[in-house]
């Protein structure tokens, strides 16, 4: 499976990357976020390579939902997919944006790939196995390695959304007694805790399930967890809340070692 979102993933970065160069105008969903024909080229390639591949899986997909086609997943595993994360960052010209393929068993994501494409970087990880890809210039992988979660330091590193930070995480950053932390975008904050050069990353605003299914499959491969607040494990495919719209994330907090308690202050 991994394979096929490596190919699709990869794909997806070409084209992203030749829209970047030749310029793209920037429309605004209903959500007020932006949109760009990178995010929906991006979507097309991958929902194709997931038809060819696995047919019979259903895919959520962000471009998709947004215009109204969504599947049913009740008692099913999907493919969770969000082709453009970090869609600001990329329309403000920056390098953090990511593609994102996912797949949830049993409300867990078991597998998934972060595809940083400007950066040339990619990440994956199931079954317990994560990996760090270096993609060449010509969009083929031209190295692996794998990587693995860090045991919580004394000095600890956390890590905040570059654009949607909150009262609530400097209050977590106190009253745990971190005193570093770093702002960027997208969901690489996932893949920065895999590879062990950070160790937390509280979410106190709002996140959609396709921007965290990837992150957190490579995350939990590397021996890392995403918790909601009162220490579950996030899970996936969460439709129905008369509270909320579908698909929507709780607060959650990432954690990069295997010590997920911090004592306070």
């Amino acid at each position: 499976m991994l394979r096929t979102f490596e190919r699709a993933a990869l794909e997806a970065g070409r084209a992203i990357i030749t829209v970047l160069r030749e310029g793209f105008p920037v429309a605004m969903k209903a959500d007020a976020s932006p949109v760009t024909v990178a995010d929906e080229e991006a979507e097309r390639i991958i929902l194709a390579h997931l038809a060819k591949d696995y047919p019979e899986i259903p895919v959520v997909a962000e471009e998709s939902v947004a215009a109204g086609k969504i599947p049913d997943i009740a008692g099913r595993g999907f493919f969770l997919v969000d082709p453009l994360d970090g869609t600001r960052e990329f329309v403000d010209g920056r390098q953090e944006f990511t593609v994102n393929i996912a797949y949830i068993e049993n409300g867990a994501p078991v597998a998934g790939i972060v595809y940083a494409p400007a950066l040339g970087l990619a990440f994956s990880g199931e079954c317990g196995h994560a990996e760090r890809l270096v993609v060449t210039e010509d969009f083929t992988v031209g190295a692996r390695s794998a990587i693995t979660v860090r045991e919580q330091p004394d000095d600890r590193l956390a890590l905040a959304s570059l654009r949607h930070n909150s009262p609530e995480t400097g209050s977590f950053l106190a009253h745990h007694a971190i005193s570093k932390c770093t702002n960027i975008g997208s969901s690489l904050k996932f893949c920065l805790l895999a590879e062990g050069k950070a160790d937390v990353y509280p979410r106190f605003t709002r996140t959609m399930e396709w921007d965290t299914a990837a992150g957190d499959a490579v995350l939990r491969a590397a021996g890392g967890s995403t918790v909601t607040l009162d220490g579950a494990p996030l899970t996936y495919g969460k439709t129905g809340a008369a509270a909320d719209f579908d698909f929507a994330n709780p607060h959650f907090i990432s954690w990069g070692g295997r010590k997920h308690v911090l004592e306070p202050a």
